[in-house]
C-alpha cells in the first residue's frame, strides 16, 4: 500500500490547497501534484478540479474519502500490530475520560487482564475531542468517553452513567453556598447543560476547571464550594475536608463506550466494553 498517496489525498481534502498540504506534509507543492495524479491514474478518474475558488473534490473524490480513511486506519492499526508483535496475541490501544481513569484505571485493567490475558494493553487518559479525533484516525482502539461525535465510521454505545455532587468547605446547605466561592466544574457539554438549568445563579464564576483532580486540588487549597465524583465527595467527607450539600441536585455524566464500525463485535471489544459496563453497574 502506498500510504503517503492516501495520506496526501486526505489532507488536501481538508485544505482544499496544494500548497497548505505541501506546508502541512512538509513536501514540496509539485510532490503533492505527483501523488495526486498517481493516485488518479491508479482509478482513471479525476479526483480534484481546479477552478478560480480553489481545489474542489470531484464526485470519484468524494466517493473515494470515506475508503481512504479506512485504508488509513488499517495501515495504522497493521503497523502498530507488527511494531508491538512479540509473546502476546494481539494489543489494544485504550482512552479513558480523565476523571473515569481517576476512579477506575487500575480495576478496568486488571478486568481486562483477567478476560483477555494474552492482550497488550496501552492507556491514555483524555478528553473526549481528542479521543474522538484519535478514534477516527486510527490511533485508539475503543475509548470511553463523556461526548460522542458520531463522526460517519464511529460507533458509539451508553454504557452507564457517573455521579456528581455538590461538596463544601465552609457552607452545610445551598443557602450558605455564596458564588464568590464557588467553583465551577465543567467536565463536558452535557453537564455544562445539566448544570445552568439546575444552578443558574452559579454559572458565572471566577474559576472553572474541567477534571475532577483539578477541582479536588483547589478544593483543598482554597476552599469553597464545587460538584465532584460520589468518590471524591466520600472521601472528602472521610477526611473532614468537606461535606455533601445534601438539598443540592446530583448531576449525572452519561459514560459512552465508542470504537470504529468495523470492531464494535469483535471479542476483545466486547470484553473490554464489559469490563468498564461491570465497574459502572456497580456504582
Amino acid at each position: 500500500m502506498q500510504v503517503d498517496l492516501i495520506e496526501t489525498f486526505l489532507d488536501l481534502m481538508e485544505t482544499r490547497s496544494f500548497n497548505r498540504t505541501a506546508e502541512r506534509l512538509n513536501i514540496t507543492q509539485s510532490t503533492v501534484s505527483h501523488r495526486i495524479k498517481a493516485l488518479e491514474a491508479q482509478f482513471s478518474r479525476k479526483l480534484f478540479a481546479r477552478n478560480k475558488g480553489g481545489t474542489v473534490p470531484t464526485a470519484s473524490g468524494l466517493r473515494f474519502l470515506d475508503y481512504a480513511k479506512a485504508l488509513q486506519n488499517q495501515w495504522h492499526e497493521a503497523t502498530r500490530a507488527v511494531a508491538s508483535a512479540g509473546a502476546l496475541e494481539r494489543s489494544m490501544r485504550l482512552g479513558i475520560q480523565h476523571d473515569l481513569a481517576e476512579a477506575f484505571a487500575g480495576q478496568w485493567v486488571a478486568a481486562i487482564r483477567r478476560e483477555l490475558p494474552a492482550t497488550e494493553i496501552y492507556m491514555e487518559a483524555d478528553y473526549s475531542n481528542q479521543m474522538n479525533r484519535d478514534l477516527a484516525a486510527g490511533e485508539l482502539d475503543l475509548a470511553i468517553l463523556y461526548t460522542p461525535h458520531y463522526l460517519p465510521d464511529l460507533h458509539y454505545e451508553r454504557i452507564g452513567e457517573l455521579h456528581y455532587v455538590l461538596v463544601s468547605t465552609k457552607a452545610r446547605d445551598m443557602a450558605g453556598v455564596k458564588p464568590e466561592t464557588y467553583i465551577r466544574s465543567s467536565y463536558s457539554p452535557a453537564f455544562d447543560r445539566a448544570h445552568r438549568l439546575a444552578l443558574p445563579h452559579l454559572s458565572a464564576a471566577s474559576l472553572s476547571a474541567g477534571q475532577n483532580m483539578a477541582i479536588t486540588g483547589f478544593l483543598r487549597t482554597l476552599g469553597g464550594a464545587a460538584y465532584v465524583t460520589k468518590a471524591t465527595a466520600q472521601r472528602f467527607s472521610d477526611e473532614g475536608v468537606a461535606v455533601v450539600i445534601g438539598d443540592a441536585p446530583i448531576i449525572p455524566q452519561a459514560v459512552y463506550a465508542a470504537t470504529s464500525l468495523r470492531t464494535r463485535h469483535a471479542h476483545q471489544h466486547r470484553k473490554i466494553i464489559g469490563a468498564m459496563d461491570g465497574l459502572l453497574f456497580g456504582l
